[in-house]
């Protein structure tokens, strides 16, 4: 997993959006409390931001250069598939820079 330390090389913000309550958001939230420490420990610069809103749908925002955003639906993912959706998220913003 070398791609989780390129994040602040690919990305200038990564955005991670849940409801604290919603069962659609609980593997969201798994996600934020198993992989947060790690990726912020891999990347101290990069901006990851944690919203919390209550009925909020889960969504997975990345910012790159130029202000390009693409954002994925996390509702019914599972907290690998969400990994994969970051590590796609990832890629794209390589594919940006190139």
């Amino acid at each position: 997993m070398a791609w989780r330390s390129n994040l602040s090389r690919n990305l200038k913000e990564l955005r991670i959006l849940f409801c604290q309550t919603s069962p659609a958001s609980s593997s969201t939230r798994a996600f934020v409390e198993n992989n947060y420490k790690d990726l912020k420990t891999l990347n101290p610069k990069l901006p990851i931001l944690i919203r919390e809103c209550t009925g909020t749908e889960p969504q997975l925002w990345a910012r790159y250069d130029m202000g390009v955003e693409r954002g994925i639906r996390l509702e019914g993912m599972t907290e690998p598939q969400i990994l994969k959706s970051l590590e796609e998220l990832v890629k794209v913003g390589a594919a940006l820079k190139s």
